[in-house]
Protein backbone atom coordinates (compact mmCIF):
# COMPACT_ATOMS: atom_id res chain seq x y z
CA UNK A 1 0.00 0.00 0.00
CA UNK A 2 2.96 2.10 0.77
CA UNK A 3 4.34 1.81 -2.82
CA UNK A 4 1.33 2.98 -4.46
CA UNK A 5 0.72 5.88 -2.34
CA UNK A 6 3.97 7.39 -3.14
CA UNK A 7 3.57 6.05 -6.76
CA UNK A 8 0.28 7.45 -6.87
CA UNK A 9 2.11 10.91 -5.54
CA UNK A 10 4.69 10.70 -8.03
CA UNK A 11 2.46 10.48 -10.74
CA UNK A 12 0.16 13.51 -9.78
CA UNK A 13 3.35 15.97 -8.96
CA UNK A 14 5.00 14.88 -12.31
CA UNK A 15 1.40 15.69 -14.00
CA UNK A 16 1.21 19.10 -12.05
CA UNK A 17 5.06 20.10 -13.16
CA UNK A 18 4.16 18.79 -16.83
CA UNK A 19 1.25 21.59 -16.66
CA UNK A 20 3.12 23.97 -15.28
CA UNK A 21 5.38 23.68 -17.91
CA UNK A 22 3.20 23.68 -20.80
CA UNK A 23 1.21 26.84 -19.54
CA UNK A 24 4.07 28.53 -18.80
CA UNK A 25 5.62 27.67 -22.32
CA UNK A 26 1.79 28.83 -23.95
CA UNK A 27 0.92 31.47 -21.31
CA UNK A 28 4.22 33.09 -20.60
CA UNK A 29 6.16 32.95 -23.96
CA UNK A 30 4.05 31.99 -26.84
CA UNK A 31 1.06 34.07 -26.07
CA UNK A 32 3.02 37.49 -25.26
CA UNK A 33 4.75 36.76 -28.34
CA UNK A 34 1.47 36.35 -30.89
CA UNK A 35 0.21 39.23 -29.20
CA UNK A 36 2.84 41.45 -29.55
CA UNK A 37 3.72 40.59 -33.15
CA UNK A 38 0.06 40.90 -33.88
CA UNK A 39 0.16 44.49 -32.13
CA UNK A 40 3.33 45.53 -34.04
CA UNK A 41 2.03 44.46 -37.03
CA UNK A 42 -1.50 46.13 -36.73
CA UNK A 43 -0.80 48.63 -35.06
CA UNK A 44 2.95 49.14 -34.69
CA UNK A 45 2.43 53.62 -33.30
CA UNK A 46 0.04 52.43 -30.32
CA UNK A 47 2.10 49.17 -29.20
CA UNK A 48 5.03 51.40 -29.18
CA UNK A 49 4.02 54.13 -27.40
CA UNK A 50 2.06 56.45 -29.45
CA UNK A 51 5.18 58.45 -29.86
CA UNK A 52 5.84 62.27 -31.48
CA UNK A 53 8.68 63.09 -33.61
CA UNK A 54 10.08 66.45 -34.09
CA UNK A 55 13.23 67.09 -35.52
CA UNK A 56 14.36 63.77 -36.04
CA UNK A 57 13.41 62.84 -32.56
CA UNK A 58 11.20 61.39 -30.32
CA UNK A 59 10.00 64.61 -27.86
CA UNK A 60 7.04 62.31 -26.11
CA UNK A 61 3.96 60.55 -26.54
CA UNK A 62 0.21 61.62 -27.81
CA UNK A 63 -1.12 60.44 -24.59
CA UNK A 64 0.58 61.66 -21.51
CA UNK A 65 1.04 65.37 -21.14
CA UNK A 66 4.07 67.52 -20.67
CA UNK A 67 5.08 70.71 -18.84
CA UNK A 68 6.37 73.57 -20.89
CA UNK A 69 7.90 75.49 -18.18
CA UNK A 70 11.15 78.26 -17.61
CA UNK A 71 13.84 76.70 -16.16
CA UNK A 72 13.76 76.60 -12.34
CA UNK A 73 15.83 79.64 -10.72
CA UNK A 74 17.84 79.52 -7.54
CA UNK A 75 15.95 79.02 -4.09
CA UNK A 76 12.42 78.14 -6.75
CA UNK A 77 10.51 75.44 -5.97
CA UNK A 78 8.31 75.90 -8.60
CA UNK A 79 8.59 76.60 -12.43
CA UNK A 80 6.80 79.32 -13.95
CA UNK A 81 5.32 78.60 -16.76
CA UNK A 82 6.81 79.70 -20.42
CA UNK A 83 4.43 82.21 -21.96
CA UNK A 84 5.58 81.67 -25.12
CA UNK A 85 4.19 78.26 -25.57
CA UNK A 86 0.34 76.95 -25.07
CA UNK A 87 0.26 75.56 -21.33
CA UNK A 88 -1.55 72.03 -20.21
CA UNK A 89 -3.96 71.49 -17.87
CA UNK A 90 -2.62 72.41 -14.27
CA UNK A 91 -0.38 69.59 -12.82
CA UNK A 92 2.27 71.81 -11.41
CA UNK A 93 2.88 75.26 -8.94
CA UNK A 94 -1.11 77.06 -8.67
CA UNK A 95 -4.03 74.56 -8.89
CA UNK A 96 -2.22 71.52 -8.10
CA UNK A 97 -5.41 69.72 -7.14
CA UNK A 98 -3.58 66.21 -8.54
CA UNK A 99 -1.12 63.81 -6.76
CA UNK A 100 1.08 64.19 -9.58
CA UNK A 101 2.81 67.82 -9.39
CA UNK A 102 5.00 67.57 -12.56
CA UNK A 103 3.21 65.26 -15.13
CA UNK A 104 5.65 62.91 -13.65
CA UNK A 105 5.31 59.14 -14.97
CA UNK A 106 6.00 57.48 -12.07
CA UNK A 107 2.98 58.60 -10.09
CA UNK A 108 -0.50 58.63 -11.46
CA UNK A 109 -3.71 59.96 -9.36
CA UNK A 110 -5.96 62.63 -8.42
CA UNK A 111 -6.54 64.16 -4.67
CA UNK A 112 -10.10 62.71 -4.93
CA UNK A 113 -10.71 65.98 -2.65
CA UNK A 114 -14.56 67.48 -2.26
CA UNK A 115 -16.17 69.93 -4.09
CA UNK A 116 -16.09 72.02 -0.72
CA UNK A 117 -12.67 71.52 0.40
CA UNK A 118 -11.03 74.32 1.39
CA UNK A 119 -7.28 73.70 -0.06
CA UNK A 120 -8.94 72.84 -3.45
CA UNK A 121 -11.37 75.89 -3.81
CA UNK A 122 -8.17 77.88 -2.49
CA UNK A 123 -5.95 76.02 -5.87
CA UNK A 124 -9.23 76.46 -8.46
CA UNK A 125 -9.18 80.39 -7.25
CA UNK A 126 -5.48 80.97 -7.53
CA UNK A 127 -5.36 78.67 -10.80
CA UNK A 128 -8.26 80.82 -12.17
CA UNK A 129 -6.00 84.56 -11.37
CA UNK A 130 -3.48 83.15 -12.89
CA UNK A 131 -5.08 82.10 -16.33
CA UNK A 132 -6.47 85.37 -16.31
CA UNK A 133 -2.99 87.53 -16.20
CA UNK A 134 -1.28 85.71 -18.12
CA UNK A 135 -3.37 85.27 -20.83
CA UNK A 136 -4.66 88.72 -21.06
CA UNK A 137 -2.71 91.01 -23.39
CA UNK A 138 -2.49 94.93 -24.23
CA UNK A 139 -5.47 94.53 -26.67
CA UNK A 140 -7.34 91.34 -25.27
CA UNK A 141 -8.54 91.06 -21.80
CA UNK A 142 -9.44 87.47 -20.42
CA UNK A 143 -12.96 87.49 -18.18
CA UNK A 144 -13.39 85.33 -15.42
CA UNK A 145 -16.76 83.51 -16.97
CA UNK A 146 -14.24 82.55 -20.25
CA UNK A 147 -11.89 80.58 -18.08
CA UNK A 148 -13.29 76.97 -18.46
CA UNK A 149 -13.05 74.19 -15.96
CA UNK A 150 -9.83 72.08 -17.55
CA UNK A 151 -7.71 75.42 -17.49
CA UNK A 152 -8.12 75.39 -13.61
CA UNK A 153 -8.33 72.02 -13.05
CA UNK A 154 -6.10 68.50 -13.16
CA UNK A 155 -7.06 65.25 -14.97
CA UNK A 156 -8.32 62.30 -12.68
CA UNK A 157 -4.84 60.88 -13.71
CA UNK A 158 -2.85 64.17 -13.36
CA UNK A 159 -1.47 62.83 -17.04
CA UNK A 160 -4.25 64.69 -19.48
CA UNK A 161 -2.11 65.10 -22.86
CA UNK A 162 -5.72 67.17 -24.26
CA UNK A 163 -7.45 70.77 -23.17
CA UNK A 164 -10.54 71.60 -24.03
CA UNK A 165 -10.77 73.83 -27.70
CA UNK A 166 -12.31 76.39 -25.30
CA UNK A 167 -9.14 76.55 -23.52
CA UNK A 168 -6.95 76.56 -26.09
CA UNK A 169 -8.89 79.56 -27.84
CA UNK A 170 -8.08 81.40 -24.26
CA UNK A 171 -4.35 81.34 -24.73
CA UNK A 172 -4.54 82.54 -28.73
CA UNK A 173 -4.35 86.30 -27.95
CA UNK A 174 -1.02 85.55 -25.53
CA UNK A 175 0.40 83.40 -28.59
CA UNK A 176 0.09 85.37 -30.80
CA UNK A 177 1.73 88.27 -28.81
CA UNK A 178 4.32 85.99 -27.29
CA UNK A 179 5.54 84.72 -30.55
CA UNK A 180 5.35 87.39 -33.26
CA UNK A 181 1.82 86.01 -34.88
CA UNK A 182 -1.40 87.34 -36.16
CA UNK A 183 -4.33 86.41 -33.83
CA UNK A 184 -5.92 84.69 -36.79
CA UNK A 185 -3.27 82.90 -37.79
CA UNK A 186 -3.48 81.15 -34.15
CA UNK A 187 -6.74 80.61 -34.38
CA UNK A 188 -6.46 78.71 -37.18
CA UNK A 189 -3.42 76.32 -35.94
CA UNK A 190 -5.93 75.81 -33.11
CA UNK A 191 -8.65 75.05 -35.47
CA UNK A 192 -6.63 72.48 -37.21
CA UNK A 193 -5.48 70.77 -34.32
CA UNK A 194 -8.85 70.23 -32.41
CA UNK A 195 -10.05 66.97 -32.60
CA UNK A 196 -13.60 66.03 -32.65
CA UNK A 197 -16.16 63.40 -30.66
CA UNK A 198 -15.13 60.03 -31.55
CA UNK A 199 -17.12 58.52 -33.95
CA UNK A 200 -19.02 62.06 -33.69
CA UNK A 201 -20.90 61.39 -30.15
CA UNK A 202 -17.70 59.66 -27.83
CA UNK A 203 -16.02 62.25 -25.60
CA UNK A 204 -15.58 65.70 -26.08
CA UNK A 205 -13.49 67.85 -28.84
CA UNK A 206 -9.78 68.24 -27.27
CA UNK A 207 -6.56 69.56 -28.48
CA UNK A 208 -3.66 67.48 -27.83
CA UNK A 209 -1.02 70.16 -26.67
CA UNK A 210 2.35 68.64 -27.53
CA UNK A 211 1.08 68.43 -31.08
CA UNK A 212 -0.04 72.10 -30.90
CA UNK A 213 3.09 73.05 -30.04
CA UNK A 214 5.34 71.29 -32.11
CA UNK A 215 3.08 73.22 -34.44
CA UNK A 216 3.42 76.03 -32.98
CA UNK A 217 7.47 75.72 -33.29
CA UNK A 218 7.24 74.76 -36.69
CA UNK A 219 5.07 77.65 -37.44
CA UNK A 220 7.58 80.09 -36.13
CA UNK A 221 10.47 78.65 -37.38
CA UNK A 222 8.84 79.12 -40.99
Amino acid sequence: MANNSVGNTGRVLWAGLRALLVLTVVCGVLYPLAVTGIAQLAFPGKANGSEIESGGRVVGSELIGQTYNLPLKDGEETAAPDLKWFQPRPSNGLGTNSVNTRYQLILSGATNRSGDNEDLITWVKDAKAAVIKDNSTASYTVKPSDVPADAVTSSGSGLDPHISPAYAKLQVHRIAEKNHLTVARVDELVADHTDGRVLGFIGEPRVNVLKLNIALKELTRG
